[in-house]
């Protein structure tokens, strides 16, 4: 029986209170949520969203009259206060932060590196904006985490980015009352990267009909490439000769080489026949650079028809690859050269999800069984025998 409870619940993305849009997959629902105005759907979170806002609430209730529409939750939840407003920042303020920023790029620091860290300290210092920079202390770093972190419900990873920039700031500005040794991060969540099977690799490989689609699959898991990589990837970095790519400027800043793969080579030459790019490997319109969106929406299309239940992003396509190389005996330091590692112990991830030895364990309920099985196969003899 068709569910028709859709229920609105209170999330803060992308610098923003939304309301999110939560139903079970119903085709009927997604074509009516289409019609709201100002919707999006977000990849991270897998669900619609509109921005927090009576106009919006009323334009959820009428498109979707037609259903019984759960807002408790949003009901007990009021809007969270934004207190990131820059424009408070005093001259002084501002002088500060334009240093700390011109300081990050004299370190050699990535771009968004820069512009995180940035942004983050311009965040902590507008939330306090009434008051010196030479008046924030531990406390204060611990109350905004408390409020913004914490309330909503900010990943780790993001507050672990928040207490380093705050220890790089000091280094800059150490006006600062902040004691670096009592601003500690949380330790990093420690989950398993989701992993492919080699049969469901062909298989999403196997759907693609868009040639284009199919090519890009193909490399991103052939070569284990990040998303950053393959947006970047120029023609004149393919080797076809040598059987292999270089990855130029990745993260951290390094180059490296990765191989091709023998059977990618036919699809490799298809689409290049058929497409011609320009420069990049994968171009959008008007020769540009592909969007990230768009390599994450087709390739959930594809999951979807060859009917893979896991959540499969473009870097599940890498953490297959590693595993996979790992199962086939690969060494792990010729593994963390090809994937572009800078810490072997990034790289051990992949022994912990690797099947290859853990299937050689065998299980005590398989012990059991086996000698139970014994046993009884003993009796029978016995009993065949007369004796």
């Amino acid at each position: 029986m068709e569910n028709r409870i859709i229920t609105l619940k209170p999330k803060y993305h992308n610098k923003a209170e939304q309301i999110l849009i939560c139903f079970d997959y119903n085709q009927a629902v997604i074509h009516l949520v289409r019609t709201i105005p100002g919707r999006k759907w977000s990849v991270i979170l897998r669900k619609w969203y509109v921005k927090r806002s009576s106009e919006n609430l009323q334009n959820i209730r009428k498109k979707l009259h037609a259903y019984t529409i759960d807002d408790s939750i949003l009901k007990k939840s009021p809007p969270i206060k934004v207190f990131h407003n820059t424009s408070q920042l005093t001259t002084e303020q501002k002088a500060i932060l334009n240093g700390f920023y011109k300081y990050l790029r004299g370190k050699r620091y990535s771009q968004s590196t820069i512009d995180t860290y940035t942004f983050l300290t311009a965040d902590f210092i507008a939330y306090y904006h009434k008051e010196l920079v030479d008046s924030l202390n531990n406390r204060h770093a611990e109350l905004y985490i408390e409020d913004i972190y914490i309330r909503r419900q900010y990943s780790i990873s993001k507050q672990r980015q928040f207490i380093s920039a705050l220890k790089i700031f000091k280094n800059y500005y150490p006006n600062i009352p902040l004691e670096e040794l009592l601003l500690v991060r949380p330790k990093r969540d420690k989950k398993l990267p989701t992993v492919l099977s080699l049969e469901e690799v062909i298989q999403i490989i196997s759907v693609t009909k868009n040639l284009k689609h199919r090519a890009i699959i193909a490399i991103i898991y052939s070569c284990g490439l990040r998303i950053s990589e393959l947006i970047n990837l120029e023609l004149s970095h393919i080797d076809i000769a040598r059987k292999q790519i270089t990855i130029r400027n990745a993260k951290g800043r390094k180059d490296r080489y990765v191989i091709i793969a023998e059977s990618f080579l036919p699809l490799l030459h298809n689409y290049l026949s058929t497409y011609r790019p320009k420069r990049y490997f994968a171009e959008g319109q008007n020769h540009g650079k592909y969007s990230s969106e768009s390599v994450r929406a087709f390739l959930k299309k594809t999951c979807n028809l060859a009917q893979i239940k896991k959540r499969v992003t473009p870097h599940t396509l890498r953490h297959s690859y590693a595993t996979h190389l790992l199962e086939q005996g690969t060494d792990i330091r010729y593994i963390q050269a090809l994937l572009g590692h800078a810490k072997p112990e990034t790289t051990m991830i992949y022994t912990h999800v690797a099947k290859k030895d853990l299937l050689a364990i065998s299980s005590p309920l398989d012990h059991a069984v086996k000698q139970i099985m014994d046993a009884r196969k003993q009796q029978e003899k016995v009993g065949i025998s007369g004796t």
